[in-house]
């Protein structure tokens, strides 16, 4: 795997994203989470931003930024003392870096177990934790 470009605020801001996205299913789904992110970001298609963190923050992909989500408050503030996040700040380098392989096999998008969004209605998923993986979603 090949490191791709990223910068200071790219790294901040898929760490925040990670923890306010799956802090609670370990490095394991953070990693899963973080290669969503960059597969989008890579993909070039219409929810890719230019940078990691544009990708992150492109409206209505994450639901931890979105000003309502009870989410939005927690990821401002990541205390470093925490563990999860810790896990989401050794989570976004190490995908970012191209040290950890993709466990999601090129998945683009994801959902949480307990939803069913219409867009991976026909998809086959991968399931990681209490998340579900998906690629070829256009």
């Amino acid at each position: 795997m090949a490191v791709i470009e990223f910068d200071k605020n790219d790294a901040e801001t898929l760490a925040r994203t990670l923890y306010g996205e799956a802090r609670g299913e370990g490095i394991d789904g953070m990693i899963a989470v973080a290669w969503v992110v960059r597969n989008r970001f890579e993909s070039g298609q219409w929810f890719a931003g230019k940078t990691v963190a544009e990708t992150c923050l492109k409206p209505a992909q994450f639901s931890c930024w979105n000003a309502d989500d009870p989410n939005a408050d927690l990821i401002v503030s990541l205390y470093p003392d925490e563990r999860a996040a810790q896990w989401s700040w050794f989570a976004a380098f190490g995908v970012l870096l191209g040290y950890w392989p993709d466990p999601t096999g090129g998945a683009t998008h994801y959902h949480a177990i307990d939803v069913d969004p219409h867009w991976a209605r026909g998809h086959t998923p991968i399931a990681i934790g209490r998340h579900k993986f998906y690629r070829g979603i256009a």
